[in-house]
């Protein structure tokens, strides 16, 4: 029968993956570790300490955007001070920037020259 059909030949039994097979999703791992966990952490870590050095007289930026300046600080919440005499309350949470001191000034002294 050799003649019209070749001889199958047995393939050695193939071995069991070891530490090759493990390389490629371990590398994976580590790509998506560092490309999405770790900057994460970080973003999240660097928050909770803009949060903690919170102080009164700070000029802060909302989640939604407002400006304004912190008056006191509880454990959850924060008085901001956004217009004069206008006074809301924000958790702390939803702080996502501390601005430089003068800012609010600054923003009001270009509201005032932009309507003259």
């Amino acid at each position: 029968m050799g003649f019209f059909i070749s001889d199958a030949m047995a393939a050695p039994a193939a071995a069991a993956p070891g530490m090759e097979g493990l390389l490629l999703p371990a590398a994976i791992l580590i790509f998506f570790y560092f490309l999405f966990i770790r900057p994460q952490q970080k973003r999240t870590k660097e928050h909770k300490n803009l949060v903690d050095s919170l102080k009164r007289g700070a000029e802060i930026v909302t989640n939604g955007g407002l400006l304004g300046k912190v008056l006191e600080i509880d454990d959850n919440f924060v008085q901001v001070e956004i217009a004069d005499n206008v006074v809301i309350n924000i958790q702390r949470q939803a702080i996502s920037n501390l601005m430089p001191k003068g800012t609010i000034k600054t923003q009001l002294k270009k509201r005032l020259q932009k309507n003259k």
